[in-house]
C-alpha cells in the first residue's frame, strides 16, 4: 500500500489528508461537502498518484453518507472506521489529547497505513440491495422529517407557489414569499445525489415516515384533548391554572408529574429537589461550589422550563422578576431556573391552603438578592 488516505468527516466540509508508506503527509485539504468539493477530493487523490489500476484506500469514520456512496461509486476501496477506533489510535501518539480535523484526517491515513488488514473494506453490493437496506432501515429508523417532495429530483420540480402553500398550511403568516424563494434557490442547487433505486427508495421511506409522523401528530391531539377534558374534572384544575404561564396542557403535565397526594412532599424544598429546580451546594474545606441539579424528574423539570418561559415573557410579576435576575447577572437559563423554583414552591403552598395564585402575595419579597449560585 504506497498511499492512503483518511478523511475526517464533518457537516459542512471535510478534511483530507493523503500520507505515503512512512507515514509521510503527501497532500491535504478541506474540501466543501457539495460536487465542486467532490470534485477537489478527485483531483486530490489523482495528483497523488491514484489511478483506476492502482486507486488510493480512503479511510472515513462513516459507512453512510453521500460522500461515501460517491467514493463507492468511482470503484476506490473504501474503509469505514469506527470512531473509538479513531480516538483510540490517536492517544497511542499524544497524551495531551490534542485534537483537530487535520490531525484526525492524518489518524484515519495512518490507520490505513499500518493496520489495514485489521479493518474490512466497505462491501460491493448491488444496487438493489442497498435499496433493500433502505427500506428494511426504514423501520427503526427513529428520526422524523416533515417534508413536501421525497427525494432530491422531486424538489427540484417544486415550483415557488407550491412551496408558499405548503409553508402556510404549516401555520406560517409572514414572510412567505421570501422564505419561499430562498427555498427554492437551495433545492435547486447541484448536490450529491444516491444511484437512481437508492434515492427512490429514500423517497418512499420519507414518505412512510411523513404517514406515521401524521398519525403521530393526530394521535398526540387526540391525547391532548382528552388530557384537558380530564384535567378541568380534577379538583386543583383553578389553581394549577391560576398561575402565570400555565394553561391546561401544561397544567396537566405538572398535575401528573407531582400529584395529588398532599402528603407525597414534606415540604415545598423536597417538591423543588424533585423537580431539579433547587440548587445542590458541594462544600470541602474552604471551597463551597453551588451548582444546578442534575437528578430529577426529567418531565417536570421540561414543563418547568415551558411554564418559565411563558411566565418571563408576559408582562407581569413573573417577567418583572425575571428581568430582576438577569439584571442582577443571571444568564437566561439560570433566571429561568430561579423564576421556576420560586412558582413550583408557590403552587406547593397553594395546593396544600387550597389558594388560587396571588401576584402580590406572590412576588411582594421578589426584590431578594440572587445567590452566586443557583442557576449558574
Amino acid at each position: 500500500m504506497k498511499r492512503s488516505c483518511g478523511i475526517d468527516w464533518a457537516e459542512g466540509h471535510h478534511d483530507v489528508a493523503i500520507v505515503d508508506s512512512d507515514g509521510k503527509l503527501v497532500a491535504k485539504k478541506r474540501i466543501s461537502d457539495d460536487p465542486a468539493g467532490f470534485s477537489a477530493l478527485t483531483e486530490l487523490l489523482a495528483d497523488s498518484g491514484d489511478s483506476p489500476e492502482d486507486p488510493i484506500p480512503v479511510a472515513i469514520e462513516t459507512p453512510r453518507g453521500l460522500l461515501v456512496a460517491a467514493l463507492r461509486g468511482t470503484g476506490r476501496p473504501v474503509f469505514a472506521i469506527n470512531p473509538m477506533a479513531v480516538a483510540r489510535y490517536r492517544e497511542r501518539h499524544s497524551v495531551a489529547r490534542a485534537k483537530s480535523d487535520h490531525a484526525d484526517a492524518m489518524t484515519l491515513a495512518n490507520i490505513l497505513r499500518v493496520d489495514a488488514h485489521l479493518h474490512r473494506q466497505l462491501p460491493a453490493h448491488s444496487e438493489l440491495a442497498q435499496t433493500i437496506a433502505v427500506l428494511a432501515r426504514a423501520q427503526q429508523d427513529a428520526v422524523w422529517r416533515r417534508t413536501i417532495a421525497p427525494t432530491p429530483a422531486h424538489a427540484a420540480r417544486l415550483t415557488k407557489a407550491r412551496i408558499a402553500a405548503a409553508l402556510r398550511r404549516a401555520g406560517r403568516k409572514r414572510g412567505i414569499d421570501d422564505l419561499a424563494t430562498d427555498i427554492l434557490q437551495h433545492l435547486r442547487i447541484p448536490q450529491l445525489r444516491q444511484p437512481d433505486l437508492v434515492e427512490k427508495a429514500m423517497g418512499r421511506q420519507a414518505m412512510a415516515l411523513l404517514a406515521m409522523l401524521d398519525a403521530a401528530c393526530a394521535g398526540a391531539d387526540d391525547l391532548e384533548q382528552a388530557a384537558t377534558e380530564e384535567f378541568r374534572k380534577h379538583p386543583d384544575y383553578a389553581v394549577i391554572t391560576s398561575f402565570p404561564g400555565l394553561a391546561e396542557v401544561t397544567g396537566a403535565r405538572i398535575l401528573a408529574e407531582i400529584g395529588d397526594d398532599r402528603d407525597r412532599f414534606a415540604d415545598g424544598r423536597a417538591l423543588k429537589a424533585y423537580a431539579g429546580s433547587a440548587p445542590v451546594t458541594r462544600a470541602s474545606g474552604k471551597v463551597t461550589s453551588i451548582t444546578h441539579r442534575r437528578v430529577k424528574n426529567d418531565r417536570l423539570a421540561a414543563v418547568g422550563w415551558v411554564w418559565a418561559t411563558y411566565a418571563s415573557i408576559n408582562p407581569g410579576p413573573a417577567r418583572t422578576h425575571y428581568c430582576r435576575r438577569r439584571d442582577h447577572g443571571d444568564r437566561h437559563a439560570a433566571a429561568l431556573r430561579h423564576l421556576f423554583n420560586k412558582m413550583i414552591g408557590q403552587l406547593y403552598h397553594c395546593l396544600q391552603t387550597r389558594q388560587t395564585f396571588d401576584a402580590q402575595k406572590a412576588f411582594s419579597h421578589s426584590a431578594d438578592t440572587p445567590q452566586n449560585e443557583a442557576a449558574a
